[in-house]
């Protein structure tokens, strides 16, 4: 798949008039003189021109021989996004096919997010979902990650690992799930580059340095091959040929099962490809017959194919000079399906796509009913991206029920999770399970080509809650909760009720005055809820917090004591003003010198003064003056327990007082603490909220317990009280904040 020069536009009418007729060549060459009329002012971030890239889309998808609307596609997928064309143009010049297929590519720019890993995950939902209505929207968009990873080393370094490490996660397990390993092992090769440019260039070295060794063996091992297949008539078409390992699965092998380099002998593999299944069985026999087999190493996945559709026998023998030899034996189509996967089904045929066809393959793949399954349980779009990359792209195991079905799942996966793979009710009623005969606990963890039965009961009382810490899947805990939610539903719509009573009393609210109907159903719409019933609920079961709801109860009481305490504090701030001005405190501040942290001690001059660490007070606050011991006058806010003690003695205090109030200086430190849900987005609203009022943020930390209540402890600079006041305001009327107060170290 991989290119060695760039591809002009003729170079892609070439490729698309060899498989195409000349009706749907003429769309293809009108999508490239749209595409380039759209883009042609714009350039890429090389310098180059920007029709370059849909060009070589175009070319990636005519090298998969795809339909026409497919190929069309890739020259305007960027169309929409970049350029002043509408979907409404690209609907009324290519048809609604085509405009569904840029739609599905398209980002979700237009929106504002709170971060960028929000976009990302929204962005991601909108496309795997679009795949799930039309494969051909991957297929597009695989296309477009491809030429963008070869072109990676035009972007800043932390550009390029974030691409990178995105196409490792998301991209590339989906080329591998719709069987496209001529775009899967690309896009891990260059992913490699970008995370780990030392190890990946090392494993080149060390491939390049002994090539010419490993290619002699294997052509030598490939006649040895074709003498002992000489008896079996496989006929003209029969091809045997070597095939070396990818970068990114020799570091994996590397990483994986610890082995240096020089201990991983498959580096090179022979691939036999036949006419038919019969020849595949016959070909093993005679590779098994001339060399033997290595235990373990032997998969059918001809009888058992892999969810994508992949099929193949493997084996790895001990060969020539005794070293261990993988050999992989197929059918002429089952390589296509290899090579191209999904693709191979949406491939132009006989001069029209065959849309029937095409429609029907694509439904019998699993992970488009694992997707919109996903979709429906999943609350929110990070929990539907959390679900696609734990459940749908991880590595499988395969098990077996005792009637001989295949149940895939994610590695790792125990006995409750294949329970709920088969059936909800399956999962609800069990209450235990054997493997090959055996009984084992619910913590097992299935491996592969087990046989796992599992035991289930009709007057079984439904899940416990500690299944919730042994299943894997996401869609195993999804039907867990589900259970819990409808079968134990009032009992959490009166616990959650107790939940926000006692909050309520314990912040010294009464909860009978602020509890009504009216004012719960308004909590309820606020927070996303139909009925109050379902908060209430939400909260006892855990999925709320029941403080957040505290705060929704309680935000117009806390916005007027808020309000009085702005005006009061705004009118201590005037009489303090008006005393200021006045001629004998005047007189008073020429007579004592104020140091240099603001601050004046009454009746004594030259008198070193610092500001306590404990409580930093700034400018407004009511102080007070410590004499210690060496270290002149240390000042405390009035209300510190550091001083309590020795203000009830009278030992050692002495009264001072800022020089002005209103602050002669930029940076007083200040300590407060914000308390809230810890939603995405959280920290970078407390902190463009910060960087709003004041451009000293010294230090910033946070930490968040099991109820995802987050505490992010911050150290600001501010000139005085007042401007301290109005961040933390600032700072309340932030979504999801509880609680924002100045704390004492």
């Amino acid at each position: 798949m991989s290119q060695t020069k760039e591809l002009t536009h003729e170079d892609v009418r070439r490729m698309v008039a060899s498989y195409m007729n000349d009706e749907h060549v003429a769309l293809v060459e009108k999508a490239y003189r749209f595409a380039a009329v759209c883009h042609h002012d714009q350039r890429r971030k090389s310098g180059e021109p920007y029709i370059i890239h849909p060009i070589q889309v175009a070319g990636i998808l005519a090298d998969l021989q795809m339909d026409p609307e497919t190929v069309c596609a890739g020259y305007l997928h960027d169309i929409a996004e970049d350029t002043g064309a509408t979907f409404d143009d690209i609907r009324e010049l290519f048809g609604p096919t085509i405009a569904m297929i840029v739609d599905g590519d398209t980002k979700l720019g237009k929106i504002h997010y709170k971060s960028n890993r929000e976009q990302m995950a929204a962005t991601h939902r909108k496309l795997l979902l679009a795949m799930s209505k039309d494969i051909r929207v991957m297929i597009v968009k695989l296309a477009d990650r491809l030429h963008n990873m070869r072109t990676l080393q035009h972007l800043r370094p932390d550009k390029q690992r974030r691409i990178s490490n995105e196409t490792l996660e998301i991209y590339a397990p989906i080329a591998d799930r719709l069987g496209i390993s001529t775009i899967k092992w690309e896009l891990e090769d260059l992913s490699l580059r970008y995370l780990n440019p030392q190890q990946y260039y090392r494993i080149v070295h060390l491939m390049n340095s002994r090539r010419d060794q490993r290619v002699d063996y294997i052509n030598s091992a490939i006649e040895l091959i074709k003498n002992a297949l000489g008896d079996l008539k496989l006929g003209p078409n029969v091809e045997i040929y070597g095939r070396p390992k990818h970068i990114y699965s020799i570091y994996r092998k590397m990483v994986t099962q610890h082995k240096q380099f020089s201990q991983i002998y498959d580096l090179l593999a022979i691939r036999v490809v036949v006419d038919t299944i019969k020849d595949c069985y016959a070909v093993l026999g005679a590779i098994h017959t001339n060399w033997k087999p290595m235990p373990g190493r032997f998969k059918d996945y001809i009888a058992m194919p892999k969810t994508n559709g992949y099929q193949s026998l493997h084996t790895t023998v001990i060969g020539p000079e005794g070293r261990p030899l993988e050999v992989q034996i197929r059918t002429h189509k089952m390589h296509e399906v290899a090579e191209y996967g999904v693709a191979a089904h949406w491939a132009y045929k006989e001069g029209k796509t065959n849309g029937v066809q095409q429609t029907r393959d694509s439904q019998k793949l699993n992970v488009v009913k694992e997707i919109l399954e996903l979709r429906q349980d999943s609350n929110g779009t990070d929990e539907f991206m959390q679900g696609v990359q734990s459940d749908i792209f991880t590595d499988k195991v395969y098990a077996f029920t005792p009637k001989g079905d295949v149940i895939e799942m994610p590695k790792g996966s125990g006995p409750l999770d294949m329970a709920y793979q088969i059936h909800t009710e399956v999962g609800n009623h069990t209450t235990g399970a054997k493997v090959n005969g055996r009984i084992v606990p619910l913590d097992y963890e299935i491996k592969n080509g087990e046989i796992v039965d599992i035991l289930t009961s009709p007057s079984s009382a439904g899940p416990s809650r500690d299944w919730l810490d042994l299943v894997k899947t996401r869609r195993a805990r999804n039907k867990i909760r589900q259970f819990f939610r409808a079968h134990y539903r009032e009992q959490n719509i009166e616990q959650g009720k107790q939940m926000v009573e006692t909050e309520l009393r314990e912040a010294g609210y009464d909860p009978f005055a602020l509890l009504t109907d009216k004012k719960a159903a308004d909590v309820a719409q606020a927070l996303h809820y139909s009925t109050a019933d379902d908060m209430y609920a939400a909260i006892g079961f855990g999925d709320l917090a029941p403080v957040g709801v505290r705060n929704r109860f309680t935000a117009d009481i806390r916005q007027k004591e808020e309000n009085d305490r702005q005006e009061a504090a705004q009118r201590a701030l005037l009489e303090e003003h008006k005393t200021l001005e006045k001629p004998d405190e005047r007189a008073k501040q020429k007579q004592a010198k104020a140091s240099s942290e603001g601050v004046v001690v009454e009746g004594v001059d030259n008198l070193l003064v610092r500001l306590s660490h404990c409580c930093d007070p700034v400018p407004g606050d009511e102080i007070i003056g410590y004499i210690t011991k060496g270290r002149g006058v240390s000042v405390h806010r009035k209300d510190c327990p550091n001083i309590k003690a020795a203000e009830k003695s009278g030992q050692r205090i002495v009264s001072v007082y800022w020089a002005d109030p209103r602050g002669d200086k930029t940076n007083y430190d200040a300590d407060i603490e914000v308390q809230g849900y810890n939603r995405n987005g959280m920290l970078n609203d407390v902190l463009r909220s910060i960087n709003n009022s004041t451009r000293f943020l010294n230090s910033v930390n946070g930490k968040v317990d099991h109820n995802k209540m987050v505490t992010i402890s911050l150290t600001i600079g501010v000139r005085n009280l007042q401007q301290l006041q109005l961040i933390m305001n600032a700072l309340k009327n932030i979504r999801d904040v509880y609680v924002v107060k100045r704390v004492i170290r």
